[in-house]
């Protein structure tokens, strides 16, 4: 297991075919201010790969958009919504079909209100993770190790906890519900650019 950094753009043809866990890390929580600075990607087999973008990147990253726009990749995420929304703001491309853990875990772990990516992994997988540069400085000149390792820890289990729920999906009898859930959520991402990340448009309510 390996976690490698790339400048710009995903080298060609270092992920396997098959589903890709995704993540990104941003300068802050208001995708049009904060700029995009990290996406991290695994396939699953055991490395992660750190793309950084630097300041003023024009984020010409041919590789690494085709694998996100890519529509028989099935892209897993935690908490897919802020994702797609800095990838497509910034990058100026779609990245699903989408898997997203945190809703998933929303609809079967009802017996929680526990759906962080610590308490999924956790539960889930045994394994504990560490929050601590969560709110580091993400466009920095260098990452730290602590930070690179951290990016990492964000795509490495996505694999194994979409299996596992992806299965209490189906017991639950909610698969159906949550693809629905899955295929607006590029939509969702993009009502938050358009300015009604806060609303709920469904709301009766004005």
């Amino acid at each position: 297991m390996a976690v490698y950094l790339h400048e710009e753009d995903l080298p060609e043809g270092v992920l396997a075919p098959g589903p890709v866990a995704v993540d990104t890390e941003t300068m802050g929580l208001i995708t049009p201010r904060d700029r995009l600075c990290l996406v991290q990607i695994s396939d699953g087999r055991g490395d992660e790969h750190l793309v950084r973008f630097g300041p003023g990147s024009r984020f010409d990253a041919p590789n690494l958009k085709a694998v996100l726009a890519d529509p028989a990749r099935v892209k897993l995420y935690h908490f897919a919504r802020f994702d797609l929304a800095a990838i497509e703001h910034y990058m100026g491309v779609v990245a699903a079909p989408v898997f997203c853990t945190k809703i998933a875990s929303k609809l079967v772990r009802t017996y929680t209100d526990r759906h962080g990516l610590k308490d999924l992994v956790r539960e889930l997988l045994g394994k504990e993770l560490s929050k601590q540069q969560q709110s580091s400085d993400w466009g920095g000149p260098e990452l730290s190790e602590a930070q690179r390792e951290y990016a990492a820890s964000d795509v490495r289990y996505l694999h194994a906890m979409q299996v596992i729920l992806a299965e209490r999906l189906e017991r639950e009898g909610r698969s159906a519900i949550a693809q629905a859930a899955f295929d607006f959520l590029p939509y969702r991402a993009r009502l938050d650019l358009m300015g009604w990340p806060d609303k709920d448009i469904f709301s009766h309510e004005a």
